[in-house]
């Protein structure tokens, strides 16, 4: 059994007979994932994605350089490189973009949570400030086959970071992060993208970890797939409010990102293909359950430190 067959025992969802689908690549090559004949389809969403990350590279002026999404795809036939850009290849440079940018620019800025499919290379691609803590949330089984096969290629984490990977199925996320070393009382940065979503409920947990843990002006960003927003709704459905409806209950201000917008501040032009995510940054407003322990015991120890003072003037 090859390493890409056995990653199609990873499920986070039944497995849905669905068609191997091509992965298309770049220096006039074509790459299909030999999944055999029922894959999952969040599977095939993480390879497809480590597909086009591979053909992006390899343009003569690429968004991005990711030199391991490689070792996922396999090549076959010839086929005719696309001059517009991908609208995930968009994403990815304005995440990986704004990634930096914020920890760099913010002081104490240390922890990073990404939530991924487990075929992220952003760990690894990406030049982090030193001491950089980086958590990685994914599917657990998916990940090992990955992490095999990034390190077969030389892939490494950078010799002043620490990195630790969490399962996506853990029972308790938020005590998973904590026994790792993530502190709520300390700033922090959190990324969705590609991470495998059943239903809305399922995301809704996430945006509860992420409100619960991250500190007061915290930032989540990334990119939702947009059948969360439009799952028994009306008509006249209004995505935007349902996006700041549903991220201010928990705390968060949010912005929606226009990908047409990012493309030509980029001077890309991206495809005609239909693209059915949200790309989206949110702002932390409240103080994560962290902070308001700390506030807590102060407010404690500040009322008892005044009684002693009254008892002592009596």
């Amino acid at each position: 059994m090859t390493s890409v067959e056995r990653l199609v025992r990873f499920g986070v969802a039944p497995a849905l007979p669905v068609r191997p689908a091509k992965l298309m690549g770049a220096c006039g090559v074509r790459m299909r994932a030999k999944l055999g004949g029922e894959s999952d389809p969040f599977l095939q969403s993480a390879l497809d994605a480590a597909s086009l990350r591979f053909r992006e590279t390899l343009q003569p002026e690429p968004l991005f350089v990711d030199p391991y999404a490689g070792c996922f795809v396999s090549t076959d036939d010839e086929v005719d490189m696309k001059k517009q850009t991908h609208h995930y290849c968009l994403a990815t440079k304005y995440i990986d973009d704004k990634l930096l940018h914020t920890i760099n620019r913010i002081d104490g800025l240390k922890q990073v949570v990404l939530l991924t499919d487990g075929v992220d290379t952003r760990p690894y691609r990406l030049n982090w400030p030193r001491s950089t803590l980086i958590f990685d949330i994914s599917p657990d089984e998916l990940y090992k086959e990955a992490a095999e096969k990034l390190e077969g290629v030389g892939a490494k984490i950078s010799r002043s970071c620490l990195f630790y990977h969490i399962p996506l199925a853990s029972s308790n996320l938020q005590k998973a992060l904590h026994t790792k070393g993530f502190n709520g009382s300390r700033p922090s940065i959190w990324v969705i993208q590609g991470l495998p979503l059943i239903n809305l409920a399922s995301f809704e947990d996430i945006l509860f970890v992420v409100s619960s843990m991250a500190m007061k002006g915290s930032l989540f960003l990334g990119e939702l797939p947009r059948w969360l927003a439009e799952t028994g709704i009306r008509r006249d459905f209004d995505s935007g409010k349902w996006m700041d409806k549903l991220f201010m209950s928990s705390g968060f201000r949010v912005d929606i990102i226009s990908y047409d917008e990012v493309a030509r501040n980029l001077g890309k032009q991206l495809t005609l293909e239909e693209y059915r995510k949200i790309l989206f940054v949110a702002e932390q407003l409240q103080f994560s359950d962290a902070q308001m322990e700390t506030w807590r015991r102060e407010f404690q120890r500040f009322e008892e430190e005044g009684d002693e003072e009254g008892f002592e003037e009596l």
